[in-house]
């Protein structure tokens, strides 16, 4: 009878190495293989030991070199050799990072898979930057969203419902589509001069900000020119960036919630 191999599906965290959990970290630090995607930072593959076999698989817009269902097979195959594989993930592999594709895959082959999760980049982003995502009086809910749909697919998005200035709005893989999508919230109701974040390769050395207005933020980004990944954080919520916590007391006791929604601005 073959002997599998187990698989840990683990989320790498936004970028920082001292953002992953202790649990991939002492993952990481044993495996023998590691299975990675291109956003995991070479800090952090650093801590892979001496002699562990790593395996990139990275995917880039409009560039898959391999495919999703390859790396499923590679999973598949290592485990059944008898091999315990890491499969290292950015943030977290169960937000847009098709980890459950891939422990389906294992599943089906008889493979055991454990899942640890990651920071996700919108926790990252604005941890980083200082922007709360939920407030009380700003913002009650929080919704993810990516801008980059399954084979360059047209965005097919909730449109109505993400408009909504009661939610902050997270926007993954959207650098190419941000302009798009502005002017479908703006067209559904959103203010036009909603506040926008725009985060690239967050907590890391990398890292570049810039803010702007839902109106402006297609054009604003693309002049910064910003490269690697970028999270897009849309809502009242952006803000709050940059103002200490005694500002933002004092303008509560002033005015309340309402009174601080409109007189914070980016």
């Amino acid at each position: 009878m073959t002997r599998f191999g187990r698989v840990h599906l683990v989320g790498a965290g936004p970028g920082d190495p001292e953002l992953l959990t202790l649990k991939a970290h002492r993952l990481i630090s044993r495996a023998a293989v590691i299975v990675h995607d291109r956003l995991v930072s070479a800090e952090i593959l650093d801590l892979a030991p001496e002699g562990a076999e790593l395996i990139p698989v990275g995917k880039a817009p409009k560039r898959h070199p391999v495919p999703q269902e390859a790396i499923n097979r590679l999973l598949v195959e290592l485990a059944t050799s008898g091999r315990s594989v890491v499969r290292l993930k950015g943030g977290d592999p169960f937000i847009f990072g098709r980890g459950a594709e891939e422990a389906a895959a294992l599943h089906a082959a008889g493979v055991p898979v454990e899942i640890v999760p990651g920071i996700t980049a919108a926790q990252g982003a604005a941890a980083a930057s200082g922007v709360p995502l939920t407030h009380r009086g700003l913002a009650t809910g929080l919704r993810l969203v990516t801008g980059h749909c399954r084979a360059d697919a047209p965005l097919d998005l909730d449109w109505a419902g993400l408009a909504d200035p009661e939610t902050t709005l997270v926007v993954y893989m959207g650098a190419a589509s941000i302009g798009e999508i502005a002017g479908r919230l703006i067209a559904h109701g959103l203010a036009p001069e909603t506040p926008v974040l725009a985060v690239a390769s967050a907590t890391t050395a990398q890292e570049r900000r810039l803010t702007s207005d839902l109106a402006g933020i297609a054009g604003a980004a693309g002049a910064a020119g910003l490269s690697g990944p970028v999270l897009f954080i849309i809502g009242r919520v952006v803000g709050l960036r940059g103002c200490g916590a005694g500002a933002l007391i004092a303008r509560l006791a002033a005015g309340g919630a309402g009174a601080a929604a409109g007189a914070l601005r980016v």
